[in-house]
Order: C-alpha cells, then sequence, then structure tokens
C-alpha cells in the first residue's frame, strides 16, 4: 500500500513547489555562484564593488535623516534603525559586490576544493571587492562633507550617528562585527529559498536587527568613519586600525570561521 496520497497533477505540482528544499541544494546554489564571481574579471569586481560602497551609505544616510527628526530617546532607535536597511536593500537586490556577502559566497567552492588556485582567486575576490567597497564609502562620505548637498540638519543627524559609531574601541568593533558577519552570511544563505517579495523583507529583518543591536558591519561603518575624517574629526590612523580593520576580522570570522563553517560541516557528507 502506498504512503503517498493520492493527488491529481496539479495538486503535486503545489506539493513540489513547497516542499522543503534540501540544504544540499541551497549549499550548491550559492557554490556555483561563489564560482561565477571568481572567475569574474577584476574590472567587473572593482565597479560593481565602489558601487556597492557607494550605495550602502545611503543606509547611513537616512539613519541620520530619521535621527535627526526625532527626539533622543531610547525608543528613538527602534525607529533610526529602519534607515539603516535602505543602503543594503539597494546593494542586495542590486546584486552589488558587497564585501560581507562574499565572506560565505566564494568560499563555498574553496571549502569543497581547497585549492592553491582557490585561495589564490579568493583572495584576489576578497582583495578587490573590500578595496572596491572602501573607495566607494571614501567617495561618498568626500561629497557628504563637502558637496553641501544635504541640509545643515540632516548632516547633523548623520555627524552624530557617526560619532556614536566611533565611539567604540577596537575590541568591540571585533567583538560585535561577528555577529553581524553571521548575519549576513545568514541571509546569503537564507535568500535563495525566498520569492522576491520574501527577498526584500528578509533583508530588512536582518540588517535591521544589526541596526538595533549595534553591531559592526565593516561596510557601512567604514562611511561612518570616513565621515568623521572628512570632518576632520578623526584621524585616519584610528579609523583604520581603530575601527576598519576590527569589523572586518569581526565579520569574516562569523561569516567565514562560524557561519560557512557549520553550513560546510552541515552537508558535506552529501554533497
Amino acid at each position: 500500500m502506498s504512503e503517498e496520497a493520492d493527488l491529481d497533477r496539479e495538486e503535486q505540482e503545489k506539493v513540489d513547489e513547497y516542499e522543503k528544499v534540501p540544504s544540499s541544494v541551497i549549499f550548491e546554489a550559492i557554490r556555483r555562484e561563489g564560482a561565477h564571481e571568481l572567475s569574474r574579471p577584476v574590472s567587473a569586481l572593482w565597479w560593481s564593488g565602489v558601487a556597492a560602497g557607494l550605495a550602502i551609505s545611503t543606509s547611513v544616510l537616512a539613519k541620520g535623516f530619521l535621527a535627526s527628526v526625532l527626539p533622543h530617546a531610547d525608543w528613538a532607535a527602534g525607529v533610526t534603525n529602519l534607515g539603516y536597511t535602505v543602503g543594503f536593500l539597494i546593494v542586495i537586490l542590486g546584486r552589488m559586490q558587497l564585501f560581507t556577502e562574499n565572506t560565505i559566497t566564494p568560499v563555498l567552492p574553496l571549502f569543497l576544493a581547497p585549492t592553491r588556485s582557490k585561495f589564490a582567486q579568493t583572495a584576489r575576490l576578497w582583495g578587490v571587492v573590500f578595496a572596491a567597497n572602501l573607495v566607494g564609502c571614501l567617495a561618498a562620505a568626500l561629497v557628504l562633507v563637502h558637496g553641501n548637498i544635504l541640509p545643515q540638519a540632516r548632516f547633523e543627524g548623520i555627524l552624530s550617528v557617526s560619532r556614536h559609531y566611533a565611539e567604540a574601541t577596537p575590541l568591540q568593533h571585533f567583538g560585535w562585527g561577528i555577529p553581524a558577519g553571521f548575519l549576513i552570511a545568514a541571509l546569503v544563505w537564507i535568500l535563495p529559498r525566498m520569492e522576491s517579495a520574501g527577498e526584500a523583507l528578509m533583508i530588512v529583518i536582518v540588517t535591521y536587527v544589526i541596526g538595533l543591536g549595534g553591531m559592526s558591519h565593516v561596510v557601512a561603518g567604514s562611511t561612518e568613519l570616513f565621515v568623521l575624517v572628512a570632518n576632520g574629526e578623526l584621524g585616519v590612523v584610528p579609523a583604520v586600525f581603530g575601527g576598519v580593520l576590527p569589523a572586518f576580522a569581526g565579520n569574516v570570522l562569523g561569516g567565514t570561521g562560524i557561519f560557512a563553517a557549520l553550513v560546510y560541516a552541515q552537508v558535506r557528507q552529501e554533497i
């Protein structure tokens, strides 16, 4: 006697549609995307990374705008961090190169075939994308500070959120960068299961949690630090060694060292 229900063709198609996608299938989808990213020319990676650095800066703008119109109250962070999601929506839905996404996407092919060639390709991708993201963030910061493109009241809001981010110590940026890296890697893992509308909602939820939790995201945080550098309030060395690099290390540990490694351990017997 068959254990399956007697379904017609249309009902069976609906079952197939809603059937849970195995983790090994998600792994393979992301691995293929990673393999494609590793093979892309440097110029394509570079300009996509610069665009991502510019676009992610809209998170700082939107959060700063909200901070400039809300009172200094404990509940205000629950609203201002809705603005933090804006840049991530633009970057991820626009398929731009964001470094923290690359802590898992190109790493899965490396886990599967840890050859010298794959290490070199991954290092090239990370180096190009990270440098391009920082260039985009720096360009955005220079325009914000010296371009006179915003009313002073709104610019003050951007300065206030940037100063708050810069108050953290290097050790705090490293520690707070670990859950941020983990969550972005988790987001990359989840998105292949989502429909278009679901993608946007999931990006908002995850990045809102990162902002509300005061976690350190190396790319968005770099814009905040560079704004203070361009405004003459922070030196380049403290910005890079006190904020950018510790957050970078924390994001990599959370995204690659923890999440990607756990994902691979979960599926390695099935692939």
